[in-house]
Formats: C-alpha cells, structure tokens, sequence
C-alpha cells in the first residue's frame, strides 16, 4: 500500500497581494495539520483574476521565475512542513508572457514548471490578451510522494491534456482553476459541466484528480464575475469524494492507494488497448478528409 493525503482548497483573492499569499499560506498549514502531503491552491492567486478585463497596466504584475519572491516563500513553506505544492503565477520571459506553474517538492525544490498550453478568450476570460500559449509541453512532477501532473484551468477541458499526463507517468491530475459567471450569459452555470469534465478525466484515466477554485465576486470598471468554489476531489473511478461549497473558504481532503489505483489501471487494460496509429485526426486543428 501507498497512501497518500492530499488536499485542495478555495480563497478569496483580493488587490492586498500580501493578505493573499497569507491566506494561502494558512490553507497549507491547515493542510499540513489534517495530514495532507500534496496540497493544491488555486490559479493565480497572488492577485484578482485580473483576465477579467482587457488593460495592458496587468503586464506589470507579471514577474520572472528567477528571483521569484513570491515563489521564494512558498518554497520556504513547502520546506517546512515537507509538503508538495503546486504554484500558480503570471510569468514574464523576455518579450513573452506565460500563464505558469511550478511544482515544489517538499524540501522546496523545483521539480517541474509548466506554462498554460489551452488559452481561452472568452468575454470575462480574457487571456489571450496576457498570455502566449506553453511551449512547455505537459509534465509530470516527480515529487517525495507521488508522480503528478499539473495543468491550469482551461486545460482540464481537453482530454488529450489529461492522457499526455498520464501516459508520462502521472499518478493523480491536479487542475488550478479560475472559473464562475460568464458575463456574456447570466442564465449559463458551468459548475456542474466544469466537474464532470474533470470527472471523466479520471474515469477515463484512472488517477484521481484534484481541483481547485477561488470564490467571491470581483469587480472591475465595467464587469463583474462571481467564482464559484465548488473545489473538489475525484477518485480513480471518477466518483466525487470531497466537495467544498460555492462561497466558503475551505480546505478539503483525500487519501488514496496509489497501488491500488495503478493495479486497477492494469487490470482494466485501457492503456494496453490504445492504438495511437488510428489517433491522426486528433493532431489537426481540422479532421476534415483524415
């Protein structure tokens, strides 16, 4: 057997950058405290979603991953309570700016540093405005306890993201999310779809799967979205364990027999029955004539 803790949480972010990296800081520890070894907070955290609205004045919060403060004292954090976390933050290379992640193991190091490869642009979502898509590829994050992959928000959307992990080894799916209202439909709740997705990802796969959200409403000159929580885990059949609410602040958590999933995984032999041969058409844009 190989147990294994893991938590996802949900905040509310506001412009105090530091009450946020506090707060985050606290959902860890509370983490920590309930036995958690792999702890996921939410996309980028450090401030409001600011892809909100369209304002080049955003690209000054952008920082590099060298020198990283805020990354700096999320290492010292993960050092201490010998913890693996996922964190999500706005990066600038040279001229090019990227929706990224960092996987620090529990002795702090870097294990992994994955850039957004799905970039959405919807009204209230606009991060084709802010971010190049990854160049990264998909990875998988070997840390003290397990063989993660990580990817951010839109990403839990295409199931090749979730297969590619997979097939390099992952043994769970984490997925920092930043998703409620829609702004161009006040009638459209994603949430349920938005789990199911996930869901599905984990049935299909089987490898449990952990996402996180923020919640509360945040406002700028013109629009306004309300993030829906909803945090939860998934087992490797893809049945929802854990939950947290729409509103709340929470830290939720899991354990699980990554032996036993792995053993469940060849007993059912979708890896074994693949045939990548017949998969071409998922490598155009359009399948038309393949």
């Amino acid at each position: 057997m190989r147990n294994i803790k893991v938590a996802a949480t949900q905040m509310v972010c506001t412009w105090d950058t530091a009450n946020n990296i506090q707060r985050a800081e606290e959902q860890v520890r509370k983490a920590h405290q309930q036995g958690a070894q792999i702890i996921l907070l939410q996309e980028l955290f450090e401030t409001p979603y600011f892809c909100q609205e369209v304002d080049a004045k955003h690209f000054k919060l952008a920082k590099p991953l060298n020198g990283n403060k805020f990354i700096e004292h999320f290492q010292g954090l993960a050092r201490e309570l010998e913890v693996a976390l996922p964190i999500s933050f706005f990066e600038i290379d040279g001229n090019n700016y990227f929706n990224s992640i960092v996987v620090l193991d529990a002795d702090g190091a870097i294990v992994s540093h994955y850039r957004k490869v799905h970039i959405p642009d919807a009204v209230g979502y606009y991060e084709k405005y802010y971010f190049s898509p990854g160049d990264t590829g998909f990875q998988v994050a070997k840390t003290r306890y397990a063989d993660i992959g990580v990817a951010i928000c839109w990403d839990q959307w295409f199931p090749e993201s979730a297969r590619s992990m997979v097939l390099k080894g992952a043994e769970m799916l984490f997925y920092p999310t930043a998703i409620g209202s829609e702004p161009s439909d006040a009638n459209l709740d994603s949430r349920e779809h938005w789990q199911q997705v996930m869901q599905g990802h984990a049935a299909a796969n089987m490898v449990p799967v952990i996402a996180s959200n923020r919640i509360g409403e945040e406002t700028t000159s013109d629009s306004s979205m309300t993030f829906y929580g909803s945090s939860f885990i998934a087992d490797y059949t893809g049945k929802k364990i854990e939950e947290a609410d729409q509103t709340s602040e929470a830290v939720i958590c899991a354990s699980f027999d990554l032996d036993e999933a792995q053993e469940y995984r060849r007993t059912w032999g979708i890896f074994r029955d693949r045939r990548p041969s017949q998969y071409t058409a998922i490598n155009r844009l359009s399948a038309v004539g393949v």
